[in-house]
């Protein structure tokens, strides 16, 4: 059966949330991020025109665009309505997959059959912007791969429909920089070589891509040729990634305590960005030597940034940690995950930690994650046979 696939992603989702409290940002160019060295975490379409971009230090922002407005953003104000999105969308799509805070795909295989599919994901759009003042894209194609692309071309507020027939004619003109996976090395790599479209790509031999840029190679390749069997994973708040340390002696020490947290929430935020995972609720557990147990929770804005983690942990440590027995156990639990990456939670943060982040990720994935580690949680051994990660579903 051919299969339907949409994917819906909202129009400059951090942009569109501050108009919605001021209407007086309506038209002018903006800036959600931090101060002057900071960085852009998202920009309107009116300051794209002067060349801003995410991810762009905010002085050079400035700089092309000086009469942008800049505002220090409200994640959790974001990931309420992120939230109410979600909502919106799942009670209507059998079958969701929430790609990250402001993207969705939605597999509606069959639905022809009782509706016209383009029609019921328009309503469908109508229906987020209505309830939630939320304007939001979408392509309607055959794969997850055809439809993120289709829904980048489309907007803003562009809703596609690109049949099974139209799919070569739809990619080959389009630059191979559009393809999910194709980075800035791998474009580069390519150009010098003259492979600028998506059509001049596929036409290339699926093994000597391989060649070229490694175990990508075909992966790449066939979605150049509008190949795409991956399915759409059904969205669930019940994902989840954890870590417990017991101790050898049971201890009351609160400084060795927190140590052991803070690696703990070291290792797993470095897991959640690795993999790509943004978390939005923090569970923290402890033990007493009597074996009483005890939990704490709160919901956060969306982030995988371990300062961030680390200062919701320890409060909720000191909250919970009030009868001050020898403790055999602590625990850290985070769920709520959905796909992200950390840069765009980091509004208060400067182009240098941000940097600073890039490359502690970059050691630990190369040398191990033992290779760097934050004083804070030193305490925590490495290879520890204590430290269990686990993935719930």
């Amino acid at each position: 059966m051919r299969r339907s696939i949409v994917h819906m992603d909202l129009d400059t989702f951090f942009v569109s949330c501050e108009r919605l409290n001021n209407s007086q940002l309506e038209g002018i160019p903006l800036i959600i991020g931090g101060g002057d060295r900071g960085v852009v975490s998202s920009c309107s379409y009116e300051a794209r025109r002067f060349g801003v971009r995410s991810a762009m230090p905010t002085a050079m922002a400035l700089k092309l665009c000086p009469q942008a407005k800049v505002i220090k953003g409200d994640m959790e104000r974001y990931s309420q309505l992120s939230h109410l999105v979600t909502e919106v969308i799942q009670e209507k799509a059998p079958i969701v997959e929430k790609a990250s805070i402001d993207e969705f795909y939605l597999d509606i295989t069959g639905m022809d059959r009782f509706h016209g599919c383009y029609q019921w994901t328009n309503d469908l759009a109508q229906r987020v912007l209505k309830e939630t003042g939320l304007p939001i894209s979408f392509a309607l194609s055959i794969n997850k791969t055809v439809s993120k692309i289709g829904t980048g071309e489309g907007k803003p507020k562009g809703h596609l429909d690109i049949p099974e027939d139209q799919v070569r004619n739809f990619l080959n003109p389009l630059s191979i920089q559009k393809i999910p996976m194709v980075g800035d090395v791998t474009f580069q790599l390519l150009s010098r070589i003259g492979i600028r479209t998506i059509k001049t790509l596929s036409e290339m031999p699926a093994e000597v891509l391989q060649r070229m840029i490694g175990k990508n190679g075909v992966e790449i390749w066939k979605k150049a040729n509008g190949i795409d069997n991956n399915p759409v994973e059904p969205y669930t708040e019940r994902k989840a990634i954890s870590s417990e340390h017991t101790f050898t002696q049971d201890t009351i020490d609160i400084v060795h305590l927190k140590s052991i947290l803070s690696g703990m929430v070291e290792k797993l935020a470095f897991q959640l960005r690795s993999e790509e995972w943004l978390t939005s609720t923090i569970v923290v557990k402890i033990r007493y030597s009597n074996f009483d147990t005890e939990t704490r929770q709160c919901k956060i804005a969306y982030t995988s940034a371990d300062h961030l983690l680390t200062k919701k942990v320890l409060g909720l440590f000191d909250l919970l940690y009030q009868r001050r027995m020898r403790l055999r156990l602590v625990g850290i639990r985070f769920s709520g995950l959905v796909r992200g990456t950390y840069q765009i939670d980091l509004f208060e943060d400067t182009e240098e930690m941000l940097s600073l982040y890039a490359a502690m990720d970059k050691m630990k994935s190369r040398y191990g994650y033992d290779s760097v580690m934050r004083c804070a949680g030193a305490s925590l051994k490495p290879n520890s046979k204590d430290i269990i990660l686990k993935r719930k579903s």
